[in-house]
């Protein structure tokens, strides 16, 4: 089994990349975080995940192990395969996802791509108590208040700005409420910078 590979970046797409070692070209799955982060030609090592079937061998990486172990854990799940985990970890970092799913936030995890209620429910119960990490109260708190925050323009406002949805509930937590709009979304700019 292939545990990780180091070389250079000798191409990149939308979801994957290839990693030149000793002249041989691997192409490996990953994250958008990741690949955005990633120059042509610059080293890299990447911790893999190797999935063979009869008629595919691929391989998945991550810039840590603690990513790689957190996706292996996805995988875990029933009725949840690579391409369903590897959007979960497109959601943001591995501590975030932890605290998500340590917090039962289903709404963050059914935000990636191929994520209904059932499999975000899903993940929810079979890792709660495997990720290694415990709901912090800031987490608990965004979550405590996420149903506040359906329909809130200003969370709104703030993922047209860049924001991801869990980030952005995050930045609103504890600015109050009965504040306008455009209120709220100044001082969570300000608390983010």
């Amino acid at each position: 089994m292939i545990s990780s590979i180091e070389g250079y970046v000798e191409e990149k797409d939308i979801d994957r990349l290839v990693i030149n070692v000793s002249g041989i070209g691997y192409e490996i799955f990953t994250t958008t975080e990741i690949l955005n982060q990633l120059e042509t030609a610059k080293p890299i090592k990447l911790f893999i995940h190797e999935q063979i079937k009869e008629d595919a061998h691929v391989l998945y990486g991550f810039t840590s192990s603690e990513s790689r172990q957190l996706f292996n854990r996805l995988l875990s799940v029933k009725n949840v395969g690579p391409k369903v985990a590897l959007a979960v970890m497109n959601l943001g970092s591995s501590e975030k996802i932890r605290q998500a799913i340590a917090a039962g936030d289903t709404k963050l995890l059914q935000s990636a791509k191929g994520v209904g209620r059932r499999a975000a429910e899903q993940i929810v119960v079979e890792l709660r108590d495997k990720v290694g990490l415990l709901a912090s109260a800031e987490a608990e708190a965004v979550v405590g208040r996420s149903g506040d925050m359906d329909n809130d323009e200003a969370v709104e406002a703030l993922i047209s700005l860049g924001f991801d949805v869990y980030d952005a509930k995050k930045a609103l937590v504890n600015i109050d409420p009965t504040l306008s709009t455009q209120e709220r979304i100044k001082l969570a700019l300000k608390s983010r910078a």
